[in-house]
């Protein structure tokens, strides 16, 4: 087996993010990047809710409903 075949793949954010941990941050900008990067997936998680939404022609009352709805089935082992 060729080495570079045993180089974990890494995505573009895992790079990045490999860059700056290389460089040290201290613990409280850690914090810092976690809030920053909670609150930007977040803020795409909003948005790509609001475009379903508009898109299916979705009232708040439609959410409430679908939010109360029981999708699980039993375990059936």
């Amino acid at each position: 087996m060729a080495t570079q075949d045993l180089k974990p793949s890494f995505s573009n954010l895992q790079l990045e993010l490999l860059k700056l941990y290389a460089n040290g941050v201290s613990d409280e900008q850690l914090t810092e990047i976690k809030w920053l990067l909670g609150k930007y997936f977040a803020e795409k998680a909003t948005s790509g809710m609001d475009s379903f939404i508009k898109e299916k022609g979705l009232d708040p009352q439609d959410i409430i409903e679908k939010s109360n709805e029981h999708h699980r089935r039993a375990n059936r082992s």
